[in-house]
């Protein structure tokens, strides 16, 4: 036991001196309360469950207490329980695990041990939704970016140049496999005009189809009577226009993700929509018209009135990598008719008996839908072919 004790102090002194230069919680207003988040009853039971293998493990049943990650600083997690927020590391049995690396919105069974500031992670609770992405090449590996999130937002930057809508396909692909809703927000609108905008919600619908949830938003210099003809011109097309909009997306109870590339407004979009600058915005690049990583710790944020965001770092790529439930699940009338190809292996582009294509010749699919579908599937034959067969999926 006394070498035990040793050990925990040593982890302590170690853990402190690296927490050491992370914000301090009291200061970050912005975290949701307890409150604001809820478990789903399977959750509620495998905490029940936890508390019973800790308890046997050694720990004391008032120690241990159902909690929320709301932050990673560092791999540092911030937990949110109903009557504190503290830091938290993870208990050695965790660590040898195969299920060990918490995400910002994972519920968990959380430990405080009498007269320790910072608590342990005992268990990482069943993920309802995992938003996860594929890192690395032949042997990367999953990465979750948020568990248990609701809905997530896809912000694209609109300019001169149509919207890169094969992006935001991609993002929808990995989103409806992952187990969550998509809507799209569509910012900096005062760089394309009213006419882009239009047109770029034109492309978004045949792409993805009408009942998309599109928002479109502008943080630019546009003045007063710009604005008004930027939101005409989305109204038009019954899509909502400024923050409000985006606002409505999150209701009180709901818990959603925002990502995007760097540069793309994410920031700046939930400052505004928090009413204040709490987060670091940064400058395009005007040479590639790309941004640099303003923000660089997962966290929660609570919105006043309405439920919780939880802000991501850029991310510089998407690769899909076994998305094959999603496309079908995007494009769910191509791939009704992919099934009555001649061939199981019909890459839709040559090939007799091509049911596909038939259909495209007779009744005529969107030419950017069909576009998107074929180099999403290109794409993911590709990476079944490179993987390494050893990687799991």
């Amino acid at each position: 036991m006394a070498k035990k004790a040793k050990t925990r102090r040593v982890r302590e002194v170690r853990a402190n001196r690296a927490t050491d230069t992370l914000p301090a919680l009291s200061t970050l207003t912005e975290l949701p309360a307890f409150g604001d988040l809820a478990p789903s009853e399977r959750q509620c039971d495998a905490y029940a469950a936890a508390c019973e293998r800790a308890v046997e493990a050694g720990a004391a049943a008032d120690e241990l207490a159902l909690g929320c990650v709301v932050r990673l600083d560092r791999g540092y997690p911030a937990i949110v329980c109903a009557d504190a927020t503290f830091r938290a590391e993870f208990a050695t049995r965790l660590t040898k695990g195969e299920f060990s690396r918490a995400a910002v919105g994972d519920w968990v069974c959380a430990r405080r041990p009498g007269g320790h500031e910072m608590g342990l992670i005992e268990e990482i609770l069943p993920r309802e939704s995992d938003i996860a992405r594929w890192k690395g090449g032949a042997r990367g590996e999953r990465q979750t970016l948020a568990a248990n999130v609701d809905l997530v937002i896809v912000v694209q930057q609109l300019g001169e140049q149509e919207v890169d809508y094969a992006r935001i396909a991609r993002s929808a692909v990995i989103v409806r496999d992952c187990g969550a809703r998509l809507a799209v927000v569509l910012s900096k609108a005062d760089r394309a005009g009213a006419a882009g905008v239009a047109r770029d919600i034109d492309a978004l619908h045949e792409v993805l189809g009408a009942d998309v949830s599109l928002v479109v938003t502008s943080a630019g210099a546009a003045g007063d009577a710009d604005l008004a003809v930027l939101a005409e011109a989305a109204a038009r097309r019954d899509v909502p226009f400024g923050e409000e909009g985006v606002r409505a997306l999150v209701p009180a109870g709901v818990v959603a993700i925002v990502l995007g590339e760097s540069g793309a407004g994410k920031s700046t979009l939930l400052n505004a929509l928090l009413g204040r600058a709490v987060l670091e915005t940064g400058a395009v690049r005007a040479s590639d018209d790309a941004g640099r990583h303003t923000t660089v710790t997962r966290r929660m944020v609570k919105l006043e009135g309405a439920g919780v965001i939880v802000d991501e770092p850029g991310l510089r790529s998407l690769p899909l990598v076994g998305h094959e439930r999603g496309l079908a699940k995007v494009f769910p009338d191509i791939a009704a008719e992919a099934q009555a190809c001649r061939f199981r292996d019909c890459t839709h582009t040559h090939e007799p008996g091509c049911a596909v294509l038939e259909h495209a010749q007779d009744e005529g699919y969107a030419g950017r839908r069909l576009d998107a579908y074929l180099a999403l599937a290109r794409e993911m034959r590709a990476s079944r072919q490179t993987l390494d067969p050893d990687v799991v999926i």
